[in-house]
């Protein structure tokens, strides 16, 4: 029987080493509650992928995802205003985004940057909310996420201009090798989602070939780019798993030593091993 494209995909077998979904959206996923925030983080544990980061695009899904962090301790927060939606981005929207990102179970400022492919809003504006984001992410002294679509030359600028934040990630990596190259220079971090397994996709294939492991991050942008063979039906974290696997078979590494390279990777980056130990001591979940 064939599936249906509302369908999602089989949940896969266990990875043989945890790895960590670096970008996801829980509430876009359908995640409503902490029940349902369980119920997909229980999915995604069966298929290897212990930990995700749940990341906002406008002020409501920052604060929902301060509050589903707080629900289940293997669920971190990533907070912003989309670049695509910063046209009214106010003082207020400036504040709650500030207050947000101290928060202890947020782990960086994000998804941010420039987006050329959709008209939304104009690039002055995107411009200047993603200057405000890189300056915050340097006060509150947490990773920068960045969205970059078609926007690949003024990216590096501003970085350049404004002088980048200590950890930088280029969230769903969409550049060729020499863009790729020019990132890994600068010592940002890549964070691959299913594009990299499409197979009309050779130049993005190139580039995960060549990122070493240590600027590597693995991700799904759920429930966006659901990874080969199963592009076009609803994605969520479990499917990290996939683009892991394919990684793994692109790059002629072990599955096992890569799922474990992205996981330190992440850990290192975004000091998610703090966070937990934070919790341990009672300062997290509330």
């Amino acid at each position: 029987m064939t599936p249906r494209k509302g369908e999602r995909p089989p949940v896969p077998e266990p990875l043989p080493a945890p790895a960590v979904d670096a970008h996801t959206h829980l509430d876009a996923c359908g995640a409503k509650d902490a029940a349902d925030v369980s119920t997909m983080l229980d999915r995604a544990e069966s298929a290897g992928i212990d930990r995700v980061i749940t990341v906002a695009d406008d002020l409501a899904s920052a604060q929902w995802a301060v509050e589903a962090s707080t629900w289940d301790e293997r669920v971190y927060a990533a907070v912003a205003i989309h670049p695509t939606r910063t046209a009214g981005f106010s003082d207020a929207d400036k504040a709650e985004i500030e207050r947000l990102a101290q928060e202890p179970r947020v782990v960086a400022v994000g998804e941010t940057g420039l987006d050329y492919y959709w008209d939304y809003s104009p690039p002055e504006a995107q411009h200047e909310a993603f200057r405000w984001h890189i300056d915050l992410a340097k006060r509150v002294g947490k990773p920068l996420m960045i969205h970059d679509r078609d926007a690949h030359a003024d990216i590096l600028k501003v970085l350049t201009e404004e002088g980048a934040p200590e950890q930088v990630v280029f969230h769903c990596f969409s550049g060729d090798l020499e863009f790729a190259k020019a990132c890994v220079d600068r010592g940002f971090v890549l964070s691959f989602a299913g594009p990299v397994t499409f197979r009309n996709a050779a130049p993005l294939r190139e580039a995960a070939a060549f990122v070493p492991a240590e600027q590597m991050l693995v991700e799904t942008d759920a429930p966006f780019l659901t990874p080969h063979p199963f592009r076009g039906r609803p994605n969520e974290p479990y499917c990290a798993a996939y683009t892991l696997r394919d990684l793994a078979a692109l790059r002629g590494d072990d599955v096992a030593e890569l799922a474990s390279a992205v996981s330190a990777t992440a850990d290192r980056v975004f000091r998610l091993r703090t966070v937990t130990s934070d919790l341990a001591n009672g300062e997290g979940l509330r």
